[in-house]
């Protein structure tokens, strides 16, 4: 297949001269608002806080910021600094970590007046391969739904994903919401159920986004997956990735596990869609990927829209403590399906080698 999806007018990252505007992702799907970045720290905030997320969008973002920094200043500390401000604003994506390497790979060798120029050129090289990329990926996944709507023999295959991984959090089409596209393209009745994915909500960018598109698109409570997949509601389940480690466990979004092990437990199958720029080969398993917590802010508060337009409301009475706020959570890759990648679909465990190869 080599037509393209038609997508929202506006990207989530662009170039504007010497500066970068993003989407900013805070009030979404309440409202829609662009963020203009100026400085290397507009950009490190912009991805901490999260008005930039999505594994993939954020090592692009992160490759803009280092091209921000060098026009003003491009020696050799400069480069550093940079590549380290960025490197810690999120630990558990690994793409940014891998699009920061790049930068560096392409930036070191030339002489500091050739640097700002090459970094430009490089980011906008970024973020076009992340568009074919998330293209690629769901073409792998395209017969997965193909499969299923021959088995629902005219009803429409019914998708479970949680967090967001769609155009929203990409440069293209996304990851795990590729496939979807495609096969809406390609005249399959899809319907999509979106988890909340408490406690920012990303479910509800899923659902914003598809409507968009003129998919349907329900959202569901985070709890009721397991209820969802043992009565035959779901077809598949497709997630994305924030690493993927070399035996093929996957870190995403806090939740993600759970619905892994209901998906198990009741035979349907458990789908990872991420490019392989989000394999850490160095990494060996689950166990030794950093996993962000995002403190009690999140829990304690929440973003609303009321009349007066989108605010943040407390969530929890005073005197109610909160525990950890993981971001992330580890699905050992024995639960996983497949994992649906630009170069096809690969089964766990994955081997070292293949890993390294990319």
């Amino acid at each position: 297949m080599t037509a393209t999806v038609k997508l929202p007018p506006y990207a989530t990252i662009r170039r504007d001269e010497d500066t970068v505007v993003i989407l900013d992702q805070r009030e979404l799907p309440f409202a829609v608002r662009f963020l203009t970045l100026r400085t290397l720290e507009d950009t490190a905030d912009a991805i901490r806080t999260m008005a930039v997320r999505g594994a993939p969008l954020i090592g692009v973002t992160a490759a803009f910021g280092v091209a921000l920094a060098l026009q003003r200043d491009a020696r050799d500390a400069a480069l550093d600094d940079a590549i380290t401000t960025l490197a810690t604003t999120r630990p558990t994506a690994v793409n940014l970590h891998w699009a920061l390497a790049r930068m560096r790979q392409v930036l070191a060798p030339l002489v500091p007046a050739e640097r700002a120029q090459a970094a430009w050129e490089t980011a906008e090289r970024l973020r076009n391969e992340d568009a074919a990329l998330c293209h690629a990926i769901g073409e792998t996944g395209l017969p997965w739904l193909q499969a299923a709507e021959k088995k629902r023999a005219g009803e429409p295959v019914r998708v479970l994903t949680h967090c967001n991984a769609g155009w929203v959090a990409t440069c293209g089409i996304g990851t795990a919401l590729a496939p979807v596209y495609l096969a809406h393209q390609a005249g399959i009745a899809v319907e999509v159920l979106a988890s909340e994915t408490r406690p920012r909500n990303q479910g509800l960018l899923t659902a914003w986004e598809l409507s968009v598109a003129g998919i349907p698109a329900q959202v569901v409570t985070d709890n009721a997956a397991a209820w969802l997949l043992a009565n035959g509601v779901v077809d598949l389940v497709i997630v994305g990735a924030d690493r993927i480690a070399a035996n093929g466990d996957v870190a995403n979004k806090v939740g993600t596990a759970l619905k892994a092990f209901a998906a198990h437990t009741y035979g349907i199958p458990f789908l990872v869609a991420a490019p392989t720029s989000t394999f850490d080969p160095d990494c060996p398993h689950g166990g030794a990927i950093p996993i962000e917590d995002r403190g009690s802010d999140e829990l304690t508060h929440a973003v609303v829209r009321t009349a007066n337009g989108v605010t943040r409301l407390p969530a929890l009475p005073d005197g109610i403590g909160t525990g950890p706020n993981p971001a992330f959570d580890v699905t050992p890759a024995r639960f996983v399906t497949a994992i649906l990648t630009e170069r096809g679909a690969i089964a766990p465990p994955l081997a070292g080698p293949w890993c390294r190869s990319h």
